[in-house]
C-alpha cells in the first residue's frame, strides 16, 4: 500500500469538538496518526479511503473540506534497507566432513574395530 497524507479543513470551536474529530479520524481503517494544525486535521496512514473519511467526519462534525491528498516519500525506508548489507567474512567457512567419512591412511590401534 501507499502511505498517504490527507489534510482536511474542519470547523472546530472548542476542545470537545476537536477531540471528537480526532476520534472519528483515528477510527478509520488504515490510519496511523492524526494531528490538529489550527483548523485543519492532518491524517497519515496506509491505504486510507479519503472520501469515506471525509463523509464520516461530515456526518459527525458538519462542514468538512478535503484540502489535499498526497503520497508520502518511501525513499527514506529504502535507504535504510540499503544500509543493512550482508557481512562478507574475510576467511572461508570450514565445513565438517560428512558422517561416515574415512581417511585413507587411518589405521586403528585397536584390533576389535
Amino acid at each position: 500500500m501507499v502511505k498517504q497524507k490527507i489534510v482536511m479543513k474542519v470547523t472546530m470551536e472548542d476542545s470537545k469538538k476537536r477531540s471528537k474529530a480526532l476520534k472519528s479520524a483515528v477510527g478509520s481503517p488504515g490510519v496511523i496518526s492524526a494531528s490538529v494544525d489550527g483548523d485543519k486535521i492532518v491524517v497519515e496512514g496506509d491505504g486510507i479511503d479519503s472520501i469515506a473519511l471525509t463523509t464520516t467526519l461530515r456526518k459527525r462534525m458538519g462542514y468538512v473540506e478535503l484540502v489535499s491528498v498526497a503520497a508520502t516519500d518511501e525513499k527514506k525506508e529504502e535507504k535504510k534497507e540499503e544500509e543493512t548489507k550482508p557481512v562478507a567474512w574475510p576467511y572461508p567457512i570450514q565445513v565438517a566432513p560428512p558422517y561416515g567419512y574415512h581417511q585413507p591412511n587411518y589405521e586403528p590401534s585397536c584390533n576389535i574395530m
